[in-house]
Protein backbone atom coordinates (compact mmCIF):
# COMPACT_ATOMS: atom_id res chain seq x y z
CA UNK A 1 0.00 0.00 0.00
CA UNK A 2 2.73 2.08 0.46
CA UNK A 3 6.14 2.06 -0.46
CA UNK A 4 9.57 4.56 -0.79
CA UNK A 5 12.44 3.84 -2.14
CA UNK A 6 15.87 5.34 -1.38
CA UNK A 7 13.46 8.62 -0.35
CA UNK A 8 16.15 11.31 0.82
CA UNK A 9 14.79 14.46 1.99
CA UNK A 10 18.00 17.43 2.58
CA UNK A 11 17.21 20.77 3.96
CA UNK A 12 18.84 24.13 4.31
CA UNK A 13 19.48 24.95 7.81
CA UNK A 14 21.45 27.87 9.26
CA UNK A 15 23.50 27.72 6.25
CA UNK A 16 25.09 24.01 6.15
CA UNK A 17 22.62 21.14 4.75
CA UNK A 18 20.96 18.69 6.98
CA UNK A 19 20.15 15.22 5.76
CA UNK A 20 16.77 14.10 7.28
CA UNK A 21 15.86 11.14 5.43
CA UNK A 22 19.24 9.18 3.98
CA UNK A 23 18.13 6.59 1.17
CA UNK A 24 14.94 5.05 3.20
CA UNK A 25 13.43 1.71 1.70
CA UNK A 26 10.06 1.17 3.39
CA UNK A 27 7.40 -1.35 2.44
CA UNK A 28 3.34 -0.94 4.08
CA UNK A 29 1.39 -3.41 3.63
CA UNK A 30 -2.12 -3.13 2.79
CA UNK A 31 -4.58 -3.48 6.17
CA UNK A 32 -1.53 -3.56 8.53
CA UNK A 33 -0.92 -0.63 11.34
CA UNK A 34 2.76 0.03 10.78
CA UNK A 35 4.75 2.20 13.44
CA UNK A 36 7.84 4.02 12.76
CA UNK A 37 9.63 4.17 16.11
CA UNK A 38 12.94 6.33 16.51
CA UNK A 39 14.36 9.39 19.13
CA UNK A 40 13.87 12.69 18.31
CA UNK A 41 15.86 14.35 15.44
CA UNK A 42 15.99 10.35 13.95
CA UNK A 43 13.98 11.57 10.87
CA UNK A 44 10.64 10.13 11.25
CA UNK A 45 8.21 13.14 11.09
CA UNK A 46 10.16 14.07 7.39
CA UNK A 47 9.48 10.62 6.36
CA UNK A 48 5.51 10.80 6.95
CA UNK A 49 5.03 13.90 5.67
CA UNK A 50 7.22 12.87 2.55
CA UNK A 51 4.88 10.37 2.23
CA UNK A 52 1.89 12.76 1.32
CA UNK A 53 4.48 15.01 0.05
CA UNK A 54 3.63 17.72 2.41
CA UNK A 55 7.87 17.83 2.17
CA UNK A 56 8.95 17.49 -1.46
CA UNK A 57 12.02 14.63 -1.34
CA UNK A 58 15.31 15.73 -2.37
CA UNK A 59 15.67 12.06 -3.76
CA UNK A 60 13.65 8.60 -4.18
CA UNK A 61 10.32 7.87 -4.83
CA UNK A 62 6.90 7.59 -2.98
CA UNK A 63 4.26 5.16 -4.22
CA UNK A 64 0.87 4.89 -2.19
CA UNK A 65 -2.06 2.55 -3.62
CA UNK A 66 0.07 1.91 -6.82
CA UNK A 67 0.29 5.79 -7.71
CA UNK A 68 3.58 7.40 -7.79
CA UNK A 69 3.05 10.57 -6.06
CA UNK A 70 6.50 12.01 -6.85
CA UNK A 71 5.69 11.78 -10.36
CA UNK A 72 2.84 13.66 -10.09
CA UNK A 73 3.98 16.22 -7.90
CA UNK A 74 5.74 18.09 -11.07
CA UNK A 75 8.36 20.79 -10.55
CA UNK A 76 6.30 23.23 -8.85
CA UNK A 77 6.19 24.06 -5.12
CA UNK A 78 2.38 24.00 -5.04
CA UNK A 79 0.15 20.76 -5.26
CA UNK A 80 -1.52 20.31 -9.38
CA UNK A 81 -4.49 18.90 -9.60
CA UNK A 82 -3.13 14.95 -10.00
CA UNK A 83 -1.70 15.44 -6.88
CA UNK A 84 -4.55 17.53 -4.86
CA UNK A 85 -6.37 14.17 -6.22
CA UNK A 86 -4.05 11.26 -5.10
CA UNK A 87 -4.11 13.16 -1.66
CA UNK A 88 -7.37 12.58 -1.03
CA UNK A 89 -7.32 9.32 -0.45
CA UNK A 90 -4.86 9.90 2.25
CA UNK A 91 -5.56 11.09 6.16
CA UNK A 92 -3.51 12.95 8.40
CA UNK A 93 -4.06 13.22 11.98
CA UNK A 94 -1.64 15.22 14.01
CA UNK A 95 -0.05 15.48 17.42
CA UNK A 96 -1.32 18.80 18.13
CA UNK A 97 -4.97 18.41 16.93
CA UNK A 98 -4.32 21.76 14.55
CA UNK A 99 -8.56 22.18 15.25
CA UNK A 100 -9.53 25.99 14.05
CA UNK A 101 -11.03 27.39 17.17
CA UNK A 102 -13.76 29.31 15.74
CA UNK A 103 -15.59 26.51 13.97
CA UNK A 104 -17.57 23.70 15.91
CA UNK A 105 -16.67 20.15 16.01
CA UNK A 106 -19.01 19.45 13.09
CA UNK A 107 -17.69 22.37 11.08
CA UNK A 108 -14.11 21.09 11.54
CA UNK A 109 -14.70 18.13 10.33
CA UNK A 110 -17.07 19.28 7.36
CA UNK A 111 -14.11 21.31 6.13
CA UNK A 112 -12.46 18.94 3.91
CA UNK A 113 -15.21 17.89 2.25
CA UNK A 114 -15.80 21.96 1.94
CA UNK A 115 -12.34 22.78 0.03
CA UNK A 116 -13.47 19.66 -2.07
CA UNK A 117 -16.76 20.81 -3.37
CA UNK A 118 -18.80 18.52 -1.60
CA UNK A 119 -22.88 19.53 -1.12
CA UNK A 120 -23.85 20.65 2.31
CA UNK A 121 -26.25 18.05 2.86
CA UNK A 122 -23.57 15.22 2.34
CA UNK A 123 -21.06 17.17 4.37
CA UNK A 124 -23.31 17.42 7.59
CA UNK A 125 -24.16 13.38 7.03
CA UNK A 126 -20.56 12.30 6.35
CA UNK A 127 -19.48 14.73 9.62
CA UNK A 128 -22.43 13.39 11.93
CA UNK A 129 -21.75 9.25 10.65
CA UNK A 130 -17.66 9.84 11.31
CA UNK A 131 -18.81 11.51 14.89
CA UNK A 132 -20.70 8.80 16.10
CA UNK A 133 -18.15 6.77 14.58
CA UNK A 134 -15.13 8.31 17.18
CA UNK A 135 -17.99 8.00 20.04
CA UNK A 136 -18.67 11.59 19.63
CA UNK A 137 -22.31 11.68 18.58
CA UNK A 138 -23.27 14.34 21.23
CA UNK A 139 -20.40 16.91 20.54
CA UNK A 140 -21.23 18.15 16.85
CA UNK A 141 -22.62 21.68 18.06
CA UNK A 142 -19.47 22.15 20.40
CA UNK A 143 -16.36 24.39 20.38
CA UNK A 144 -12.69 22.82 20.12
CA UNK A 145 -12.02 24.69 23.52
CA UNK A 146 -14.75 22.82 25.11
CA UNK A 147 -13.10 19.56 24.44
CA UNK A 148 -10.49 17.58 26.31
CA UNK A 149 -7.16 17.07 25.09
CA UNK A 150 -8.59 12.72 24.06
CA UNK A 151 -11.83 14.34 22.88
CA UNK A 152 -9.55 16.73 20.32
CA UNK A 153 -7.57 14.13 19.14
CA UNK A 154 -10.61 11.82 18.33
CA UNK A 155 -11.91 14.95 16.09
CA UNK A 156 -8.94 15.09 14.51
CA UNK A 157 -9.08 11.31 13.55
CA UNK A 158 -12.83 11.94 12.05
CA UNK A 159 -11.48 15.02 10.23
CA UNK A 160 -9.01 12.58 8.61
CA UNK A 161 -11.64 10.32 7.71
CA UNK A 162 -13.79 12.52 6.19
CA UNK A 163 -12.29 11.75 2.73
CA UNK A 164 -13.09 7.77 2.62
CA UNK A 165 -9.25 7.45 2.95
CA UNK A 166 -7.24 4.18 2.39
CA UNK A 167 -4.32 5.33 3.83
CA UNK A 168 -4.30 7.08 7.71
CA UNK A 169 -0.80 8.64 8.55
CA UNK A 170 -1.18 9.36 11.92
CA UNK A 171 2.32 11.68 13.74
CA UNK A 172 2.65 11.32 16.73
CA UNK A 173 -0.94 11.28 17.81
CA UNK A 174 -0.87 10.25 21.07
CA UNK A 175 1.92 12.12 23.08
CA UNK A 176 0.83 15.22 24.03
CA UNK A 177 -1.99 12.69 25.82
CA UNK A 178 -2.14 11.07 29.24
CA UNK A 179 -1.66 7.33 29.33
CA UNK A 180 -5.37 6.53 29.62
CA UNK A 181 -6.71 8.76 26.98
CA UNK A 182 -3.77 7.22 25.08
CA UNK A 183 -4.90 3.90 25.30
CA UNK A 184 -8.73 4.91 24.46
CA UNK A 185 -7.06 6.61 20.97
CA UNK A 186 -4.75 3.32 20.10
CA UNK A 187 -7.78 1.34 20.49
CA UNK A 188 -9.92 3.29 18.83
CA UNK A 189 -7.15 3.64 15.60
CA UNK A 190 -7.16 -0.05 16.04
CA UNK A 191 -10.66 -0.14 15.93
CA UNK A 192 -10.56 1.70 12.67
CA UNK A 193 -7.92 -0.47 10.97
CA UNK A 194 -10.08 -3.67 11.54
CA UNK A 195 -13.50 -1.87 10.72
CA UNK A 196 -12.82 0.37 7.62
CA UNK A 197 -9.55 -1.88 6.17
CA UNK A 198 -7.54 1.51 7.02
CA UNK A 199 -3.78 0.89 6.09
CA UNK A 200 -2.41 2.82 9.30
CA UNK A 201 1.37 4.51 9.48
CA UNK A 202 1.85 5.94 12.53
CA UNK A 203 5.55 7.63 13.89
CA UNK A 204 6.34 7.78 17.81
CA UNK A 205 9.22 7.62 20.27
CA UNK A 206 6.61 5.31 22.81
CA UNK A 207 7.40 1.41 22.74
CA UNK A 208 4.02 1.22 24.57
CA UNK A 209 2.10 2.54 21.15
CA UNK A 210 4.00 -0.44 19.46
CA UNK A 211 3.40 -3.37 21.54
CA UNK A 212 -0.35 -2.44 21.34
CA UNK A 213 -1.32 -2.03 18.40
CA UNK A 214 1.11 -2.28 15.64
CA UNK A 215 1.32 -5.11 13.38
CA UNK A 216 5.04 -4.29 11.71
CA UNK A 217 7.20 -1.65 13.08
CA UNK A 218 10.68 -0.13 11.36
CA UNK A 219 13.22 1.39 13.89
CA UNK A 220 15.15 4.85 12.39
CA UNK A 221 18.78 5.96 13.49
CA UNK A 222 20.19 9.19 11.83
CA UNK A 223 17.68 9.16 8.40
CA UNK A 224 17.98 5.47 7.96
CA UNK A 225 15.94 2.84 8.57
CA UNK A 226 18.04 0.26 10.49
CA UNK A 227 15.55 -2.68 11.37
CA UNK A 228 11.94 -3.46 10.22
CA UNK A 229 9.58 -6.34 10.24
CA UNK A 230 6.54 -8.02 11.83
CA UNK A 231 6.58 -7.28 15.74
CA UNK A 232 6.55 -10.63 16.78
CA UNK A 233 8.99 -11.60 14.34
CA UNK A 234 11.27 -9.10 15.23
CA UNK A 235 11.21 -10.36 18.92
CA UNK A 236 11.62 -13.74 17.92
CA UNK A 237 15.25 -12.41 15.86
CA UNK A 238 18.52 -13.01 17.50
CA UNK A 239 20.29 -9.76 18.18
CA UNK A 240 17.44 -7.55 17.27
CA UNK A 241 17.15 -3.65 18.72
CA UNK A 242 13.97 -3.95 18.47
CA UNK A 243 13.01 -6.44 20.33
CA UNK A 244 15.84 -4.78 23.00
CA UNK A 245 14.07 -1.81 23.33
CA UNK A 246 10.41 -2.68 23.32
CA UNK A 247 11.49 -5.63 25.99
CA UNK A 248 14.37 -3.99 27.35
CA UNK A 249 16.31 -6.46 30.32
CA UNK A 250 18.97 -4.90 31.91
CA UNK A 251 21.81 -6.90 34.86
CA UNK A 252 25.09 -8.00 34.62
CA UNK A 253 27.32 -11.07 35.43
CA UNK A 254 27.65 -11.15 38.99
CA UNK A 255 31.08 -11.93 38.68
CA UNK A 256 33.74 -14.17 36.25
CA UNK A 257 32.84 -17.61 35.20
CA UNK A 258 29.19 -16.67 34.39
CA UNK A 259 27.08 -17.58 31.62
CA UNK A 260 24.21 -14.62 30.78
CA UNK A 261 21.47 -15.64 28.40
CA UNK A 262 18.64 -13.60 27.44
CA UNK A 263 15.68 -15.80 26.65
CA UNK A 264 12.68 -14.73 24.91
CA UNK A 265 9.32 -16.26 25.17
CA UNK A 266 6.47 -16.64 23.37
CA UNK A 267 2.68 -17.41 23.44
CA UNK A 268 2.55 -21.09 25.21
CA UNK A 269 5.66 -21.06 26.47
CA UNK A 270 4.84 -17.69 27.98
CA UNK A 271 2.76 -19.80 30.83
CA UNK A 272 5.40 -22.45 31.16
CA UNK A 273 7.48 -22.57 34.07
CA UNK A 274 10.62 -23.64 32.25
CA UNK A 275 13.27 -21.73 33.86
CA UNK A 276 11.80 -23.94 37.25
CA UNK A 277 11.71 -27.29 35.32
CA UNK A 278 15.50 -26.41 33.88
CA UNK A 279 16.34 -25.98 37.64
CA UNK A 280 15.12 -29.23 38.61
CA UNK A 281 16.50 -30.88 35.90
CA UNK A 282 20.02 -29.76 36.21
CA UNK A 283 20.37 -28.68 39.44
CA UNK A 284 21.39 -25.39 39.03
CA UNK A 285 21.08 -22.60 40.65
CA UNK A 286 19.59 -19.80 38.14
CA UNK A 287 20.03 -16.41 39.39
CA UNK A 288 17.15 -13.65 37.41
CA UNK A 289 18.97 -10.43 36.74
CA UNK A 290 15.96 -8.69 35.01
CA UNK A 291 12.37 -9.75 33.32
CA UNK A 292 9.35 -7.86 31.01
CA UNK A 293 6.66 -9.58 29.69
CA UNK A 294 3.13 -7.89 27.93
CA UNK A 295 0.92 -8.84 24.98
CA UNK A 296 1.85 -7.83 21.94
CA UNK A 297 -0.41 -8.21 18.81
CA UNK A 298 -2.75 -10.40 21.17
CA UNK A 299 0.12 -12.78 22.01
CA UNK A 300 1.90 -12.88 24.96
CA UNK A 301 5.30 -12.45 24.90
CA UNK A 302 8.26 -11.60 27.43
CA UNK A 303 12.41 -11.51 27.91
CA UNK A 304 14.50 -12.52 30.77
CA UNK A 305 17.91 -12.21 31.72
CA UNK A 306 18.98 -15.33 33.80
CA UNK A 307 22.70 -16.21 35.04
CA UNK A 308 24.23 -19.58 35.25
CA UNK A 309 27.57 -20.40 37.30
CA UNK A 310 29.97 -21.62 35.17
CA UNK A 311 31.52 -20.83 31.04
CA UNK A 312 29.22 -21.20 28.58
CA UNK A 313 31.22 -24.58 27.66
CA UNK A 314 30.00 -26.06 31.48
CA UNK A 315 26.32 -24.74 30.33
CA UNK A 316 25.93 -26.13 26.85
CA UNK A 317 23.19 -28.73 27.96
CA UNK A 318 20.65 -26.34 30.02
CA UNK A 319 21.22 -23.88 27.36
CA UNK A 320 19.90 -26.81 24.58
CA UNK A 321 16.95 -27.42 26.83
CA UNK A 322 15.28 -23.88 26.90
CA UNK A 323 16.21 -24.31 23.13
CA UNK A 324 13.94 -27.39 22.97
CA UNK A 325 11.72 -25.77 24.41
CA UNK A 326 11.06 -23.48 21.44
CA UNK A 327 12.57 -20.42 23.37
CA UNK A 328 14.87 -17.91 21.83
CA UNK A 329 18.19 -17.73 23.37
CA UNK A 330 20.91 -15.51 23.16
CA UNK A 331 24.35 -15.71 25.02
CA UNK A 332 25.56 -12.80 25.85
CA UNK A 333 29.52 -12.15 25.79
CA UNK A 334 30.88 -9.71 28.65
CA UNK A 335 32.17 -7.20 25.73
CA UNK A 336 28.19 -7.43 24.92
CA UNK A 337 27.48 -6.82 28.42
CA UNK A 338 30.11 -4.09 28.68
CA UNK A 339 29.20 -2.15 25.75
CA UNK A 340 25.34 -2.52 26.54
CA UNK A 341 26.37 -1.09 30.04
CA UNK A 342 28.04 2.13 28.61
CA UNK A 343 25.20 2.73 25.96
CA UNK A 344 23.07 5.67 26.56
CA UNK A 345 19.38 5.05 27.12
CA UNK A 346 17.83 4.06 24.29
CA UNK A 347 13.71 5.20 23.48
CA UNK A 348 11.26 6.07 25.77
CA UNK A 349 8.23 3.83 27.35
CA UNK A 350 6.05 6.85 28.26
CA UNK A 351 5.34 10.66 26.28
CA UNK A 352 8.21 12.03 27.49
CA UNK A 353 11.22 12.40 25.96
CA UNK A 354 14.20 15.26 25.34
CA UNK A 355 14.34 16.27 21.91
CA UNK A 356 17.74 15.92 19.59
CA UNK A 357 18.03 19.16 18.37
CA UNK A 358 19.12 18.79 14.32
CA UNK A 359 18.51 22.26 12.86
CA UNK A 360 14.80 21.43 13.90
CA UNK A 361 11.87 21.82 16.96
CA UNK A 362 11.84 20.64 19.98
CA UNK A 363 9.20 17.82 19.14
CA UNK A 364 9.66 17.31 15.92
CA UNK A 365 12.45 16.68 12.52
CA UNK A 366 11.55 19.27 10.82
CA UNK A 367 13.71 22.36 10.66
CA UNK A 368 11.47 25.43 11.09
CA UNK A 369 12.95 26.89 7.76
CA UNK A 370 11.23 24.02 6.17
CA UNK A 371 7.81 23.56 7.81
CA UNK A 372 6.48 27.57 5.93
CA UNK A 373 6.78 26.09 2.49
CA UNK A 374 5.06 22.31 3.64
CA UNK A 375 2.33 24.63 4.66
CA UNK A 376 1.91 26.41 1.45
CA UNK A 377 2.09 22.84 -0.47
CA UNK A 378 -1.29 21.98 1.31
CA UNK A 379 -3.86 20.21 -0.32
CA UNK A 380 -7.44 20.38 -0.43
CA UNK A 381 -7.86 17.06 0.96
CA UNK A 382 -8.09 15.15 4.84
CA UNK A 383 -4.37 16.52 5.27
CA UNK A 384 -4.83 19.75 4.04
CA UNK A 385 -7.44 22.12 6.87
CA UNK A 386 -4.65 20.90 9.63
CA UNK A 387 -1.48 22.76 8.04
CA UNK A 388 -3.15 25.96 7.66
CA UNK A 389 -4.35 26.68 10.86
CA UNK A 390 -1.28 26.12 12.87
CA UNK A 391 -1.45 30.03 12.62
CA UNK A 392 -5.15 30.28 13.94
CA UNK A 393 -5.26 27.49 16.87
CA UNK A 394 -6.04 29.40 19.88
CA UNK A 395 -4.70 27.92 23.38
CA UNK A 396 -7.12 26.45 25.86
CA UNK A 397 -6.56 29.52 27.96
CA UNK A 398 -7.30 32.35 25.52
CA UNK A 399 -10.39 31.16 24.55
CA UNK A 400 -12.10 29.99 28.06
CA UNK A 401 -14.48 32.53 29.07
CA UNK A 402 -15.12 34.08 25.47
CA UNK A 403 -17.83 33.32 23.15
CA UNK A 404 -16.31 30.86 20.10
CA UNK A 405 -18.23 32.29 17.33
CA UNK A 406 -17.15 35.46 18.14
CA UNK A 407 -13.17 35.08 17.11
CA UNK A 408 -11.99 35.94 13.51
CA UNK A 409 -12.52 33.04 11.07
CA UNK A 410 -9.44 33.65 8.99
CA UNK A 411 -8.29 29.82 9.16
CA UNK A 412 -10.86 28.80 6.03
CA UNK A 413 -9.52 31.46 3.60
CA UNK A 414 -6.15 30.57 5.08
CA UNK A 415 -6.73 26.53 4.14
CA UNK A 416 -8.23 27.46 0.56
CA UNK A 417 -5.25 29.83 -0.25
CA UNK A 418 -3.41 27.30 0.13
CA UNK A 419 -4.95 24.35 -1.48
CA UNK A 420 -5.04 26.73 -4.71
Amino acid sequence: MITTKGLTKVYESRGRQVTALDGVDLHVREGEVFGVIGQSGAGKSSLIRCVNLLERPTAGTVTVDGVDLTALAGRGRRANKDLRAARTRIGMVFQHFNLLSSRTVQDNIELPLEILGVSGAERSRRALELLDLVGLGDKARAYPAQLSGGQKQRVGIARALAGNPKVLLSDEATSALDPETTRSILQLLRDLNQQLGLTVLLITHEMEVVKTICDSAALMRKGRIVESGGVTELLATPGSELARELFPVGGTASGPDRTVIDVTFHGDSATQPVISQLSRTYNVDISILGAAMDTVAGRQIGRMRIELPGRYEENVVPVGFLREQGLQVDVLDPAELAAEAAAPTGLVTSAATTAEVVGGTADGDTPPEATTAADTDAAPGPDSAPAADTETEAAPEETAGKDPAASADRSPALVKENAK
